[in-house]
């Protein structure tokens, strides 16, 4: 077969992916800079608020709370009454936005656990200690473990498992696939809380309160869930790395890649004052869940709410309330514990060092969320939101999808908007208000329809070049072969993202509706309205 016959096949095999390929991009290219999304659909809601106001735009007011034959009216904010409230609550559409000061608070401690050299430290001892027939596990799940710091995951694993499995014979995007795998794919599992947890419910919460004003969505409200996932997406992501993706790339050859990624010592293996150093961390890590255990577990504990009697859960409030607190104290308290031992923290301007870098590095986040609560503040003051999730509501019940199906169909739409709108808080903040009240006007709780959003967000994460790090993780595997191309990681990314929606709805389905498992400490199932 001559040159031409070869590249007019590849060119056939590979058809199907680059159309795929160029859907995603032009439906990607279409949209802006997530900041100038918002700042847009501000105030498109503006002016959208003027035409529906203008023309009586109402629905019938379903809650319980409401007075017989009450309607929801389209409020218009394009008059001089709706321009004071836009400029008088600037300010505090900003400050008042949930996953604002969560996400600050607890980065600060994250921010200390990365400085000081932890994190990167334990994802390495996981991989590096694991003996070689488990390594694909090890990888994955250290992948899943990292993503409560997710930066670290991409910057320091996924280069780190393309060395492992060169440094073992196998094929090194291989190892960087089964890395991305467990850090983007199983983005909404792990064993800890992360950043996102907090940032997803407090968006969450706005949302429910859009028609449920005391209604509190806690950092906790995927949790169970989270960590069951984790050892699902470990098992799903290692079996296609071994049965699929590792067969589909073949024997390595290295006559494309850069030379210095052929260099055995980028796997740096742990040092002593590493190891002494993990070894603290681990004791602090004790010392801190004790001190939980200890203001929690005795019904007279502090975290405890007296007047909630005996129940655990029902009596947790003050725990579950200062959650973001407890990720920024077991953070601080650990990471320092390692740097004080290894040497990158040894007073308290390390520890500062490290939180202005975390804080630092929130720059972006911050302008964004800028613009998308004033999006959230004004998509409630119009009422359109309520009003959307009303009438789709309503729809859902008149075609009699409000059973689990209504979550299948939910999934796939988050994982498809999200192939075009990659940033999992930006997607959240322009779905969850009328997603959350639509279906809580059917009856599911907030928690569980967060819980099935992160399913979609995260299955697609590694197959949308609009993931923020996509770009980063094409670039290191580059170096092992200069001719790999955006279509090519795609298709080597493609099996993890169809067998992890499959396997992670199957698992939601059987957890909610199977077995009636909570989603999370104190996550109902179902919404009663008060």
């Amino acid at each position: 077969m001559s040159n031409n016959d070869n590249s007019a096949a590849a060119v056939a095999n590979r058809n199907w992916f680059t159309r795929f390929l160029d859907v995603v991009e032009w439906l990607g290219n279409l949209l802006p800079h997530p900041v100038t999304l918002f700042a847009i659909l501000a105030t498109a809601m503006v002016f959208l608020s003027g035409f529906f106001g203008w023309i009586g735009l109402s629905v019938e007011d379903p809650r319980p709370s409401a007075a017989a034959g009450a309607t929801i009216e389209a409020v218009s904010l394009l008059n001089a009454e709706g321009l004071r409230r836009i400029l008088g609550g600037l300010v505090d559409n900003f400050v008042n936005f949930a996953p604002l000061g969560v996400v600050l608070v607890a980065m600060l401690g994250v921010g200390v656990a990365e400085k000081s050299g932890l994190l990167s430290a334990l994802v390495r001892g996981i991989v590096l200690s694991a003996p070689k027939h488990v390594v694909t596990v090890a990888v994955v799940f250290a992948g899943v473990l990292s993503n409560t710091a997710s930066e670290m995951g991409y910057v320091v694993l996924v280069p780190l498992g393309g060395a492992i499995f060169l440094a073992l014979g196998r094929h090194p995007l291989a190892g960087m696939a089964a890395a991305f795998a467990g850090v983007s794919g199983g983005y909404s599992a792990n064993l800890l809380l992360g950043t996102i947890d907090p940032l997803l419910a407090g968006i969450t919460e706005e949302a429910a309160q859009l028609i449920d004003p005391g209604y509190t969505v806690y950092a906790t409200a995927s949790w169970y869930f989270m960590i069951v996932s984790t050892f699902m997406i470990t098992i799903i992501g290692s079996l296609v790395t071994i049965f699929i993706v590792e067969p589909k790339l073949g024997k390595y050859d290295d006559s494309n890649a850069d030379p210095s990624v052929l260099d055995d010592s980028q796997m740096k293996p742990l040092s002593g004052s590493e190891k002494k150093g993990l070894g603290t961390a681990a004791v602090a890590t004790v010392a801190v869940l004790g001190l939980i255990a200890l203001l929690v577990v005795p019904e007279n504990g502090v975290l405890r709410d007296p007047e909630a009697g005996s129940d655990f859960l029902a009596s947790s409030g003050p725990f579950f309330d200062s959650i973001v607190a407890w990720i920024f104290v077991f953070f601080l308290v650990v990471g320092f514990a390692y740097g004080k031992v290894v040497g990158t923290m040894r007073n308290d301007r390390d520890v500062i060092d490290g939180m202005s870098s975390a804080i630092s590095t929130l720059g972006l986040y911050v302008v964004l969320v800028f613009f998308a609560a004033q999006f959230v503040a004004f998509f409630g003051w119009s009422n359109l939101g309520l009003i959307t999730a009303v009438t789709g509501a309503e729809f859902l019940q008149n075609i009699g999808l409000t059973g689990p199906m209504v979550f299948v169909l939910f999934i796939i739409m988050c994982g498809i908007v999200n192939l075009s709108l990659g940033s999992a808080s930006a997607q959240w903040a322009v779905t969850a208000p009328i997603f959350v009240p639509m279906l809580m006007f059917i009856g599911y709780s907030p928690e569980v329809i967060q819980t099935a959003y992160r399913i979609g967000d995260s299955t697609t994460n590694i197959i949308t070049p609009m993931m923020s790090y996509f770009g980063l993780i094409l670039a290191w595997a580059t170096r092992y072969d200069k001719k790999f191309g955006i279509g090519t990681l795609i298709a080597t990314m493609l099996p993890y993202s169809i067998c992890y929606f499959i396997g992670w709805s199957l698992l939601f389905l059987l957890w909610v509706f199977g077995l009636d498992l909570p989603v999370g400490p104190g996550s109902p199932t179902y919404y009663e309205a008060p």
